[in-house]
């Protein structure tokens, strides 16, 4: 039930109150560290939005319409680099402005916005939750057109293939802070398995076993649950690289906390999330410029989940690799690729003579 009396906090003390709650949640297990933190950033984005001296209460559905639509204008940092000469990647305000947030993010924005009004409602912070009288619909929020997240397979190649090279290319700087061999590594798991920019940080050497001949990845997903999912050869010869000669010293005192870390830092620290983007990014810079495009860890999921299932790999098996509990949630990852439908009507499989083969 609703307190009897209506507590008048200020934006930013409602938001601090409520990010202590869910990062409280994450002791019990309730959320994911990361999800814990993507609530916290999306909260401290309303307060700057909202402005953090006004009442919650005050705030009306007009209120959320306006900062619904500041968020969708609001610059994507990670896509900044978009702007690297190819023009492909970019996501505009629908009048050929500055880039804007993708719809995803825009989802996932209103998603912690709300939450965050249905608990005020519960607390008596507020007395009418604004988020049910919003007027704005997610074709109006900035008019941003969804971009290609999955790669095509030429600048898939591309990508692969100059981290692929990066082992025989000349190196510069101190011996010491050379990764090329864990850049490498870096993109080929996440171009060729797909794994979540967060269960690839969080991955320790031990993870990562043989059995039969056939190296594998125990990945540690979202929920509690685990995956063993096969490294292709290319991939396992990577890690073997990086392993033997490529993964630095870890810093500080034996055993401690970085110790088990598979990537690392020069300096022998667990690489942290935000460098995994830097990483993605060195790599395709050494792409040909036809077949370079930005793309974000994210994009990378989509195009491994894109292109095995336009290559009929088993949805059941896809679903595997990606750590996904149903099979519905594939629909989100796959993108339209250039020339599929003809491939698909050239080798009908009723039209296949049985006589020559195919």
């Amino acid at each position: 039930m609703r307190p009897a009396e209506l507590e008048r906090v200020t934006v930013a003390e409602a938001a601090d109150r409520y990010v202590e709650l869910v990062r409280a949640r994450t002791l019990t297990g309730a959320l994911s560290p990361a999800t814990a933190e993507v609530y916290a950033r999306d909260v401290a984005t309303l307060v700057d939005l909202a402005g953090g001296e006004r009442v919650l209460d005050d705030l009306t559905g007009q209120d959320i319409d306006a900062i619904l639509l500041a968020f969708a204008r609001k610059p994507d940092g990670r896509r900044a680099h978009a702007g690297d000469g190819t023009g492909v990647g970019a996501s505009t305000d629908g009048s050929g402005g500055a880039q804007g947030q993708s719809p995803s993010s825009q989802a996932r924005f209103r998603r912690s916005v709300s939450a965050l009004f249905k608990h005020a409602l519960l607390a008596g912070w507020v007395q009418l939750d604004p988020m049910t009288v919003s007027t704005v619909t997610a074709r109006q929020r900035g008019g941003l057109r969804p971009e290609r997240r999955a790669l095509t397979r030429e600048q898939a190649q591309g990508l692969i293939g100059a981290a692929r090279a990066l082992e025989d290319s000349p190196r510069e700087g101190r011996r010491d802070q050379r990764m090329e061999s864990r850049d490498a590594l870096i993109v080929l798991l996440l171009s060729t398995m797909g794994p979540r920019v967060s269960e690839l940080v969080r991955a320790n050497v031990e993870d990562f076993y043989t059995n039969d001949g056939v190296r594998y990845w125990r990945i540690f997903g979202k929920g509690g649950r685990t995956r063993d999912v096969p490294l292709p050869q290319a991939v396992a010869e990577a890690l073997d690289a990086y392993l033997e000669r490529g993964r630095p010293v870890v810093s500080g005192r034996a055993g401690g906390p970085d110790a088990k870390a598979l990537l690392l830092s020069w300096r022998g620290r667990r690489l942290a999330r935000g460098a995994v983007q830097g990483v993605i990014d060195r790599v395709q810079a050494r792409v040909e410029p036809a077949q370079r495009r930005s793309v974000t860890p994210h994009g990378l999921r989509h195009t491994t989940a894109t292109h095995l299932l336009a290559d009929a790999v088993d949805m059941d098996a896809v679903r595997r690799v990606l750590g996904h509990s149903d099979l519905s949630t594939l629909g989100r990852y796959r993108d339209e690729l250039p020339g599929e439908l003809e491939v698909a009507m050239r080798i009908h499989p009723l039209l296949r003579d049985p006589k020559r083969g195919g």
